[in-house]
Protein backbone atom coordinates (compact mmCIF):
# COMPACT_ATOMS: atom_id res chain seq x y z
CA UNK A 1 0.00 0.00 0.00
CA UNK A 2 1.34 3.40 -0.96
CA UNK A 3 0.24 6.42 1.09
CA UNK A 4 0.12 9.81 -0.66
CA UNK A 5 1.03 12.32 2.07
CA UNK A 6 1.34 15.56 0.06
CA UNK A 7 -2.09 16.85 1.13
CA UNK A 8 -1.59 15.90 4.80
CA UNK A 9 1.81 17.65 4.81
CA UNK A 10 0.20 20.93 3.69
CA UNK A 11 -2.61 21.04 6.29
CA UNK A 12 -1.72 21.29 10.00
CA UNK A 13 -4.02 18.99 11.97
CA UNK A 14 -4.85 16.83 8.94
CA UNK A 15 -5.17 13.09 9.49
CA UNK A 16 -4.87 10.26 6.98
CA UNK A 17 -6.10 6.94 8.42
CA UNK A 18 -5.07 3.62 6.86
CA UNK A 19 -5.94 -0.03 7.27
CA UNK A 20 -4.69 -3.09 5.42
CA UNK A 21 -3.92 -6.78 5.76
CA UNK A 22 -0.31 -7.70 5.15
CA UNK A 23 0.33 -11.23 3.85
CA UNK A 24 3.61 -12.80 5.00
CA UNK A 25 2.62 -16.43 4.34
CA UNK A 26 5.57 -16.83 1.94
CA UNK A 27 8.05 -16.07 4.74
CA UNK A 28 9.62 -18.74 6.96
CA UNK A 29 10.66 -17.80 10.49
CA UNK A 30 13.32 -20.13 11.95
CA UNK A 31 12.35 -22.79 9.40
CA UNK A 32 8.63 -22.62 10.20
CA UNK A 33 5.87 -20.89 8.27
CA UNK A 34 4.33 -19.15 11.29
CA UNK A 35 2.43 -16.47 9.33
CA UNK A 36 -0.68 -18.52 8.52
CA UNK A 37 -2.94 -15.49 9.03
CA UNK A 38 -2.42 -12.01 7.56
CA UNK A 39 -1.14 -9.21 9.78
CA UNK A 40 -3.84 -6.59 10.27
CA UNK A 41 -2.30 -3.12 10.13
CA UNK A 42 -4.28 -0.11 11.30
CA UNK A 43 -3.09 3.41 11.94
CA UNK A 44 -2.88 7.01 10.85
CA UNK A 45 -0.56 9.76 9.72
CA UNK A 46 -1.19 13.06 11.50
CA UNK A 47 0.22 16.50 10.75
CA UNK A 48 1.17 17.91 14.14
CA UNK A 49 2.32 21.51 13.59
CA UNK A 50 4.19 20.58 10.44
CA UNK A 51 5.62 17.28 11.72
CA UNK A 52 4.13 14.11 10.25
CA UNK A 53 3.58 11.45 12.90
CA UNK A 54 2.80 7.89 11.82
CA UNK A 55 1.22 5.60 14.44
CA UNK A 56 0.27 2.00 13.71
CA UNK A 57 -0.89 -1.16 15.41
CA UNK A 58 -0.07 -4.53 13.86
CA UNK A 59 -1.90 -7.67 15.00
CA UNK A 60 -1.98 -11.34 14.01
CA UNK A 61 -2.07 -14.88 15.37
CA UNK A 62 1.18 -16.78 14.87
CA UNK A 63 1.46 -20.56 14.42
CA UNK A 64 4.66 -21.48 16.25
CA UNK A 65 6.62 -24.51 17.43
CA UNK A 66 7.88 -24.58 21.03
CA UNK A 67 11.66 -24.31 21.23
CA UNK A 68 11.77 -26.67 24.24
CA UNK A 69 9.21 -29.44 23.61
CA UNK A 70 8.65 -29.06 19.81
CA UNK A 71 4.85 -28.96 20.15
CA UNK A 72 2.93 -26.65 17.81
CA UNK A 73 0.94 -23.81 19.40
CA UNK A 74 -0.62 -20.47 18.48
CA UNK A 75 -0.02 -17.07 20.02
CA UNK A 76 -1.47 -13.61 19.40
CA UNK A 77 1.11 -10.95 18.59
CA UNK A 78 0.47 -7.20 18.65
CA UNK A 79 3.08 -4.61 17.79
CA UNK A 80 2.68 -0.85 18.30
CA UNK A 81 4.76 1.48 16.13
CA UNK A 82 5.28 5.23 16.05
CA UNK A 83 7.69 7.31 13.98
CA UNK A 84 8.17 10.72 12.42
CA UNK A 85 8.02 11.13 8.65
CA UNK A 86 9.83 13.77 6.62
CA UNK A 87 10.83 14.64 3.09
CA UNK A 88 14.51 15.12 4.04
CA UNK A 89 16.75 14.98 7.07
CA UNK A 90 17.50 18.43 8.48
CA UNK A 91 20.40 17.74 10.87
CA UNK A 92 22.18 14.66 9.59
CA UNK A 93 20.91 11.13 9.92
CA UNK A 94 18.39 9.95 12.45
CA UNK A 95 16.98 6.50 13.17
CA UNK A 96 13.75 8.05 14.42
CA UNK A 97 12.69 9.56 11.09
CA UNK A 98 11.43 7.68 8.04
CA UNK A 99 11.99 9.47 4.76
CA UNK A 100 9.18 9.85 2.24
CA UNK A 101 9.76 9.23 -1.45
CA UNK A 102 10.48 12.23 -3.69
CA UNK A 103 6.84 12.33 -4.81
CA UNK A 104 5.58 12.65 -1.19
CA UNK A 105 4.49 9.04 -0.83
CA UNK A 106 5.34 6.28 1.62
CA UNK A 107 5.53 2.58 0.76
CA UNK A 108 3.76 1.22 3.83
CA UNK A 109 4.05 -2.55 3.20
CA UNK A 110 7.84 -2.74 3.48
CA UNK A 111 7.94 -0.50 6.55
CA UNK A 112 5.25 -2.50 8.38
CA UNK A 113 6.82 -5.82 7.38
CA UNK A 114 10.23 -4.77 8.76
CA UNK A 115 8.62 -3.34 11.91
CA UNK A 116 6.79 -6.59 12.65
CA UNK A 117 9.79 -8.82 11.92
CA UNK A 118 12.06 -6.77 14.18
CA UNK A 119 9.60 -7.35 17.04
CA UNK A 120 9.47 -11.15 16.60
CA UNK A 121 10.60 -13.14 19.64
CA UNK A 122 13.88 -15.02 19.36
CA UNK A 123 12.62 -17.82 21.62
CA UNK A 124 9.09 -19.23 21.43
CA UNK A 125 7.76 -21.27 24.34
CA UNK A 126 4.33 -22.90 24.57
CA UNK A 127 4.32 -21.99 28.29
CA UNK A 128 6.75 -20.10 30.54
CA UNK A 129 7.27 -23.24 32.65
CA UNK A 130 7.72 -25.66 29.70
CA UNK A 131 10.18 -28.35 30.80
CA UNK A 132 11.08 -29.52 27.29
CA UNK A 133 12.28 -32.92 26.14
CA UNK A 134 14.80 -35.11 27.98
CA UNK A 135 17.96 -35.30 25.87
CA UNK A 136 18.58 -38.87 27.07
CA UNK A 137 15.30 -40.78 26.77
CA UNK A 138 13.35 -38.26 24.66
CA UNK A 139 10.19 -38.06 26.81
CA UNK A 140 8.21 -34.84 27.05
CA UNK A 141 8.98 -33.74 30.60
CA UNK A 142 5.69 -31.79 30.72
CA UNK A 143 3.79 -35.09 30.43
CA UNK A 144 5.89 -37.69 32.26
CA UNK A 145 9.10 -37.93 34.28
CA UNK A 146 12.45 -38.84 32.78
CA UNK A 147 13.12 -42.57 32.34
CA UNK A 148 16.90 -42.27 32.09
CA UNK A 149 19.06 -44.27 34.45
CA UNK A 150 21.21 -41.63 36.01
CA UNK A 151 24.93 -42.29 35.91
CA UNK A 152 26.61 -41.51 39.22
CA UNK A 153 29.12 -38.73 39.35
CA UNK A 154 32.55 -40.38 38.77
CA UNK A 155 33.93 -38.45 41.73
CA UNK A 156 31.43 -40.26 43.96
CA UNK A 157 31.79 -43.74 42.40
CA UNK A 158 33.51 -45.23 45.46
CA UNK A 159 30.73 -43.92 47.72
CA UNK A 160 28.10 -45.47 45.41
CA UNK A 161 29.92 -48.82 45.65
CA UNK A 162 29.95 -48.60 49.45
CA UNK A 163 26.23 -47.83 49.55
CA UNK A 164 25.47 -50.76 47.23
CA UNK A 165 27.53 -53.15 49.36
CA UNK A 166 25.65 -52.03 52.52
CA UNK A 167 22.27 -52.69 50.87
CA UNK A 168 23.16 -56.34 50.28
Amino acid sequence: MRLDLKQVAREPGAILPFSEDLDLSDLDWNGVSCFTQPIHVEGQVRNMAGALLLTASLHTVLSLVCDRCAKPFTREKTVSYETLLDFELANGESDDIVLLDEDGTLELDGLMRDTFLLEMDTKNLCAEDCKGICPGCGVDLNVEPCRCKREPDPRLAKLAQLLQSEDR
